[in-house]
């Protein structure tokens, strides 16, 4: 785990804290589009989950997103985590 506390995010499926260059940023903007924030740090609501295998497994198989942003997510957001 990094020492640096201002880049430690927690991750939304199993609650562990991580850097946040280990994770993937989910962002809702303005507009009410929800996308994969590359940058990771486009303005707007955002969610983030680790880049691992499993966790990313679990998001898609809960839709999680669905709860985090208050909304049915579009099949495409959960298709680019795989990527």
């Amino acid at each position: 785990m990094a020492n640096n506390a201002k880049n430690l995010r927690k991750c939304i499926v199993c609650r562990e804290h991580a850097d946040k260059s280990v994770m993937i940023r989910i962002a809702k903007s303005k507009d009410g589009s929800i996308f994969i924030d590359t940058a990771k740090n486009s303005g707007g609501r955002g969610v983030w989950v680790h880049d691992s295998e499993e966790c990313k497994k679990q998001l898609i198989k809960k839709r999680l997103l669905n709860a985090a942003f208050k909304r049915t997510v579009d099949e495409s957001v959960y298709e680019g985590i795989n990527g």
